[in-house]
């Protein structure tokens, strides 16, 4: 790949075109108020709460939409449906429209910001989501999008890091140990929906012979730069 190549990250994507929420097909908190929450325009907030459901149910199987009764969802729409969208054969949003779906915003909740330093040949702008499965679902690693996909515990996926068996990224170290503070779900939630989700840019440091990586709040961070080359010392 051409960014994050090689590391281990957490399934996700962009938004896309199709992803304009359709009031009648929503439930849960309405964009405007994930707008506040994002910090973001309600078009945007609405857009990336869309997109973080479609690209949860193409990478990972959990579809985080369901009927308006609250019926679990039909094992075809989340078999064969997963299949057409992955496929290009069906948007996202026609498929919640043919099988009567609604997004369930409910299920959501914000969890981090992160922004790509300003000297990254490839800049992006992350919103980060953690989500209750719904009961009748099961997360899989049923994607073309990855070398391989594996689902951890927290601070499993924190042992194999600290082993050198996977790589991670900043984004996804802080938010692993972040997680990993917490003992169930609903701790989780609960965090979420106390933390405040501001821009998070990432900036390096040189501490004797380690590059490290500092974020807004830390000691090193006002003398901090985009970038170091551990080849050149000063």
């Amino acid at each position: 790949m051409a960014f994050a190549g090689g590391m281990t990250v957490f399934p996700g994507g962009g938004v896309d075109p199709d992803d304009r929420p359709d009031p009648a097909r929503w439930s849960g908190p309405e964009p405007r108020w994930w707008a506040e929450r994002l910090g973001c325009s309600a078009e945007l907030a609405g857009a990336l709460v869309l997109a973080a459901v479609r690209e949860t149910f193409e990478e990972c199987g959990v579809l985080l939409a369901g009927p308006a009764d609250g019926d679990p969802v039909d094992a075809d729409v989340l078999v064969q449906g997963r299949a057409d969208v992955v496929a290009r054969r069906r948007t996202f949003s026609g498929l919640l429209g043919a099988a009567d779906l609604v997004v369930r915003a409910d299920l959501l909740r914000g969890w981090a910001r992160w922004i790509t330093p300003e000297s990254s040949p490839r800049r992006y702008d992350t919103f980060f989501f953690t989500a209750t499965v719904p009961d009748d679902q099961q997360a899989d690693g049923a994607t073309t999008e990855a070398v391989e996909a594996s689902w951890w515990r927290p601070q499993d996926a924190l042992a194999q890091w600290r082993q050198g068996a996977i790589q991670l990224m900043p984004p996804t170290l802080r938010t692993l140990r972040q997680l990993a503070e917490h003992s169930d779900t609903s701790g989780v939630l609960a965090s979420a929906e106390q933390q405040p989700i501001e821009p998070v840019i990432p900036k390096v440091v040189r501490r004797g012979d380690e590059i490290v990586v500092v974020v807004p709040g830390d000691p090193d961070y006002p003398l901090a730069v985009d970038h170091l080359n551990p080849a050149v010392r000063p």
